[in-house]
């Protein structure tokens, strides 16, 4: 379920609603095999019935609980503050322009952005730590770094972003083509919207995206990090796929990718030849090592 409609987005609809005797189990197994947390997401988290009640079983079981939401029901007077009585620690708001007549677009929700500027002062007001995720397609390509820097200075307090290329497999974005954009297209708003973080002391994240497009910090791709840690993550799904512990992180290769020397350490190209074609992506010459170190040094620290 969902209260917005995304034209891009990847979580396939069913009408099916997690029990909370099937979460119970579910969190028992991740605390188990040894996670630190869960990540609550969906569909839309704030639409389950029984959200309350799973944020405290996630609490119970020792784990640190975050969530991932549109900002639409936490815009609401009492919700946010219930889950983090509940035990909620840390929210990932999806903020997909920082231009309203954008996000409305992209979420077919004229009310997006209002709601989520209430969350946002709520987040504030409550002291709980953000996050910013934003999927990255066509219709915000050219302003990666303009949203960037709306957020970080009317709510200093997020400190961490999180880009996800789109999918370009789902349904929804087969139904809406208009939303995938060439790497080019955001190459140099994504660059300078990492530079606007550095600058700031922020953190980011980003994914499904080939090293041969982010070379000077390719130790913020989120597959290269699980690659070179050998990580792991489980998903529980509502459809058929069920539960899935993923350990393989590469998507798919061209032939100059042989060429390049990034090439241990980068996952390569989602849908390559589908979506995207094999002649975005060209070699690097530089020292996969670095990128190694920069990222085992940082998270020894």
């Amino acid at each position: 379920m969902c209260n917005q409609r995304c034209l891009f987005c990847s979580n396939p609809e069913n009408e099916r609603t997690l029990s909370l005797g099937d979460a119970h189990e579910q969190l028992k197994k991740l605390k188990k095999a040894g996670y630190f947390g869960v990540i609550l997401t969906g569909g839309e988290p704030t639409l389950h019935p029984e959200l309350e009640r799973i944020v405290r079983m996630s609490r119970d079981e020792g784990l640190h609980v975050r969530m991932i939401t549109n900002g639409q029901c936490t815009a609401e007077e009492g919700v946010l503050e219930e889950l983090i009585r509940a035990g909620l620690q840390h929210v990932h708001l999806s903020v997909h322009s920082a231009r309203p007549e954008v996000q409305s677009y992209l979420t077919s929700n004229p009310d997006s952005w209002a709601n989520l500027y209430k969350t946002f002062k709520l987040v504030e007001k409550l002291n709980i730590t953000c996050d910013v995720n934003t999927v990255i397609c066509a219709q915000n390509a050219d302003h990666l770094d303009q949203t960037v820097q709306t957020i970080i200075e009317r709510f200093d307090f997020v400190r961490h972003f999180v880009w996800n290329n789109i999918d370009p497999k789902m349904n929804r974005v087969a139904e809406n083509p208009q939303t995938v954009a060439k790497l080019a297209d955001f190459e140099l708003a994504l660059f300078r919207a990492v530079k606007i973080l550095e600058s700031s002391s922020r953190t980011y994240r980003i994914e499904r995206l080939p090293l041969c497009y982010m070379a000077e910090f390719a130790q913020a791709s989120t597959e290269t990090r699980k690659i070179v840690k050998e990580e792991e993550r489980t998903v529980h799904f509502l459809d058929e796929k069920g539960e899935i512990r993923q350990t393989d992180f590469m998507h798919d290769k061209a032939e100059v990718c042989s060429f390049c020397k990034f090439d241990s350490i980068c996952a390569g190209l989602y849908d390559l030849d589908g979506a995207y074609s094999s002649d975005e992506l060209y070699a690097v010459f530089l020292d996969p090592q670095v990128i190694i170190d920069r990222i085992i040094k940082k998270d020894a620290k």
